[in-house]
């Protein structure tokens, strides 16, 4: 599980992405979510709004397992 860390309270599904090179821009994050499986802690998710916060653990298909982590 590769860690992703932040230095805000929380980041967005779509940025998330971005920073963990599962897309290039974030332009791509509405397609991608469409088309990729993912889930956030266990759960099915495809809203590029999602706040994700400290500890939350992100599957996504194709790209790996990742764990936000706030420094």
């Amino acid at each position: 599980m590769k860690p992703i860390t932040i230095q805000t309270d929380y980041i967005t599904l779509g940025q998330f992405l971005k920073l963990a090179d599962c897309i290039a821009t974030g332009g791509q994050a509405k397609s991608f979510l469409q088309e990729t499986k993912i889930l956030v802690n266990g759960e099915p998710e495809n809203r590029r709004g999602k706040k994700l916060v400290h500890n939350d653990k992100i599957q996504v298909e194709g790209c790996g397992e990742f764990q936000v982590v706030r420094s």
